[in-house]
């Protein structure tokens, strides 16, 4: 099988990584803007062979992972260059745009609509790694509209590799995402903001930095290349998750005004529910 993988970073390259590891007889190819990251994918065993486009109509699998403002220019593009019996799947962050500008395109057959929720704050080839998509979640969207045989070819290489499947319609998906995901790195990245200011007057502060606020500010290290355009595209529902943050650290600022430590307990306690959800969540996808 000739996988093709463009745009050669953590996603991409932890993929492509997990499939030559589980399927018999695959070379994998690698396209990039960036000539410096195939070479380097090459040297660390990431890819077999560099590729481009022209090459495409030898491709049974091509998985885009590139920034979402380019793969929506880019995907009709692909699209036109595959032949009839490939599957092409993305990764990006947000969906309904994708899905809509591939509404219409002639091999839309050929397309799956993918968001594997994984990652690090690491990019680049040397960010791939083994492993990263076991017992991840993986969602697909309009499934329906990917023929059946391209569809079992994708979902037998996502069980292979470790991946849960999780079917959803894309407005769905970029609703929920923008507050499990999005919001979590816009936090990290305005708490790195507000730390690194103050850093500026009080050189001590980051001496006094434990675990917990980098736990916290890990996400501020992920590509501002790759999350500007997943802000613009899933903007509407950006905001929203935005206002309903900053309507609960407003009220948090005003209980503390008040001297209220008695619902500063309460608002607490009542957000520690989170660890029960949570854990029933691994619980119940440690049964699937």
């Amino acid at each position: 099988m000739n996988v093709f993988v463009i745009g050669i970073g953590l996603i991409g390259g932890s993929l492509v990584k997990d499939i030559k590891s589980t399927q018999e007889n695959v070379t994998i190819y690698g396209i990039d803007t960036n000539d410096g990251h195939l070479t380097e994918a090459i040297s660390l065993g990431v890819i077999d062979k560099k590729a481009s486009y022209k090459d495409l109509p030898s491709a049974d699998m091509v998985i885009v992972s590139i920034p979402v403002d380019v793969m929506v220019k880019e995907l009709p593009v692909i699209l036109d260059a595959v032949h009839e019996d490939c599957v092409v799947f993305d990764v990006g962050s947000t969906k309904s745009m994708i899905c809509k500008v591939l509404e219409h395109h002639p091999k839309r057959r050929n397309f799956l609509a993918c968001h594997p929720i994984a990652g690090t704050e690491f990019s680049g080839p040397s960010a791939a790694i083994n492993n990263l998509f076991k017992d991840k979640t993986n969602i697909i969207c309009e499934v329906e509209l990917t023929a059946f045989k391209l569809q079992e070819r994708a979902l037998k290489v996502f069980q292979a590799i470790g991946m849960r499947i999780r079917y959803m319609n894309p407005v769905a998906h970029d609703k929920h995402i923008a507050y499990v995901s999005h919001l979590s790195h816009i936090s990290s990245f305005m708490l790195g903001k507000t730390v690194i200011e103050k850093e500026k007057n009080e050189r001590d502060i980051f001496d006094m930095a434990g675990s917990g606020f980098e736990s916290t500010v890990r996400l501020a290290k992920s590509s501002p290349a790759m999350w500007t355009p997943i802000f613009k595209q899933n903007k509407e529902n950006v905001v929203e998750t935005l206002e309903e943050y900053i309507q609960n650290l407003t009220a948090f600022k005003e209980l503390l005004l008040k001297d209220d430590y008695e619902g500063i307990y309460n608002e607490m306690n009542n957000t520690n529910k989170i660890k029960g959800i949570l854990k029933r969540n691994t619980v119940k996808q440690e049964i699937e």
